[in-house]
């Protein structure tokens, strides 16, 4: 017999089990199990972020934990992560989320950022993980080697001016400033927008820009991170 080909009207209720929907051989299960274990301990910290009194917040394990999948699948923007979180049920299940819970707006991440996304908060996670791959032996001190790398910053070239210039920057959004010809060094110059920046470039021929530098330390066994640090 012939089933429906096209039948517009839908049910009314689901009965739907997200941990059934996910395949047991999945490799987010383990990452997840991690993920719990690691926040399970972090109890303390997150209490000490949080006021005692008010409307209770979007739980910090649901923000850190999609946070977490928007690194491992390189998704580009916070409000791309919450349309994913809205259908997508294995991203619904990492997080914690049942299958009719409403998903919070892009914005949350930006408000908590200062509370929660911040390097004391990453580096209590990032030691309780490197402290779990040593418990399990994952982790060799014998061989180590260093990584670096340059992370861009949130400055243009045109803040990029010289340190004995006190005239005011010119008005609008984003104004002409021509500065061809002109020799410019981290000795003279300096960015008004992140006076922590410096230029720097990778290779002879790269170009300069407003960087960091990330400093990465890997140990040779399994190629595991165990540290990792930000400098000017």
């Amino acid at each position: 017999m012939r089933g429906i080909r096209n039948n517009s009207q839908t049910n009314l209720f689901y009965y739907v089990q997200l941990e059934d929907r996910i395949p047991a051989n999945h490799p987010l299960r383990k990452i997840r199990q991690m993920a719990d274990l690691v926040l399970g301990s972090m109890n303390d910290v997150f209490d000490g972020l949080y006021s005692r009194v008010g409307r209770p917040s979007i739980p910090p394990e649901h923000l850190l934990r999609a946070s977490l999948l928007q690194v491992l699948y390189t998704i580009r923007s916070e409000r791309l992560l919450v349309e994913q979180l809205d259908y997508n049920l294995l991203f619904r299940w990492f997080v914690g989320l049942s299958a009719d819970a409403r998903v919070w707006d892009h914005s949350t991440f930006s408000q908590n950022r200062d509370r929660l996304f911040t390097e004391d908060v990453a580096r209590a996670f990032f030691i309780r993980v490197r402290s779990l791959a040593e418990w399990g032996k994952l982790t060799s001190d014998e061989h180590f080697s260093v990584d670096g790398t340059l992370i861009d910053a949130w400055a243009s070239h045109k803040s990029f001016v010289r340190k004995d210039d006190d005239t005011s920057p010119p008005e609008g959004r984003n104004p002409d400033v021509d500065f061809r010809g002109e020799k410019r060094s981290n000795k003279t110059h300096q960015s008004r927008t992140d006076p922590e920046a410096r230029l720097a470039r990778k290779s002879a021929g790269d170009a300069s820009r407003l960087c960091h530098m990330a400093h990465i330390l890997t140990e040779n066994r399994n190629g595991l991170v165990v540290d990792v640090s930000v400098s000017e």
